[in-house]
């Protein structure tokens, strides 16, 4: 038996499968996975008073529909009174493999892009103060905003450089490449040990200190030195 099917033999519409732009280029990304860095930045760690420092980050997922692209409005999403941006350095993987080594886990990387991790902050503490998973405060609709991917042999693989978001023009988050506890080797092998990593697949590598609430009418600009830029405004609420 198999899993596959032809459109017509389906009970429901096939939604199509979701893409980002590649800068330069008309061909779009195909996106499998959204796997996501937790506590990847010490002063992140910090200013959120959760966990060890010396702990190893952690994972978890999003659905790939829950990419947002550049320039998009987007609604302020329903079940929360706490909104918060996270900015984030993208690894695109144009290849996968199991228990990928560290001395070769960048030959896997297609590209990088600039996104934002949008948390319903309330309802992750919620779960977490229950220990439940976290997907009603990570894995919502439209909470991965996503810039265009840019090819390695345009940007290379940034180790260092500026990460930062702004809302409404004033700054609110900056740090460093650098500053990861992980880097993007590290993180690719990693997860490449719990999970058979693929072409389309993307990794959101964690945040910078300064993480804040976000209100209907702001706009949010991010930016990855040597990378790129992603903007978005929020709507009004969903009702």
């Amino acid at each position: 038996m198999t899993s596959s099917a032809y459109a017509s033999d389906l009970p429901v519409p096939v939604v199509a499968a979701a893409s980002l732009p590649i800068a330069g280029s008309s061909q779009r990304f195909p996106v499998r996975r959204i796997y996501c860095v937790g506590r990847n930045y010490v002063e992140h760690i910090r200013e959120m008073k959760e966990g060890d420092e010396r702990d190893p980050p952690f994972f978890f997922q999003k659905p790939a529909d829950a990419l947002v692209e550049d320039g998009a409005v987007m609604s302020y999403p329903a079940d929360t009174e706490d909104f918060q941006f996270e900015i984030e350095l993208v690894v695109a993987l144009g290849a996968g493999g199991c228990k990928l080594s560290r001395n070769n886990a960048l030959d896997s990387v297609f590209g990088y892009a600039v996104g934002i991790d949008l948390t319903r902050r309330d309802r992750q503490r919620e779960m977490r103060a229950k220990m439940l998973p976290w997907e009603r405060g990570k894995s919502f609709d439209a909470s991965a905003p996503c810039g265009a991917i840019h090819r390695v042999t345009e940007v290379g693989h940034p180790a260092r450089g500026a990460i930062t978001l702004d809302v409404n023009g004033r700054e609110r988050q900056r740090g460093d490449l650098s500053q990861m506890i992980w880097n993007v080797p590290e993180i690719i092998a990693n997860l490449s040990s719990s999970y058979r990593l693929a072409p389309g697949d993307l990794v959101m590598t964690g945040t910078p200190a300064g993480v804040g609430p976000l209100l209907p009418g702001d706009r949010v600009t991010g930016a990855v030195e040597g990378v790129g830029r992603i903007a978005i405004t929020i709507g009004a609420r969903e009702t």
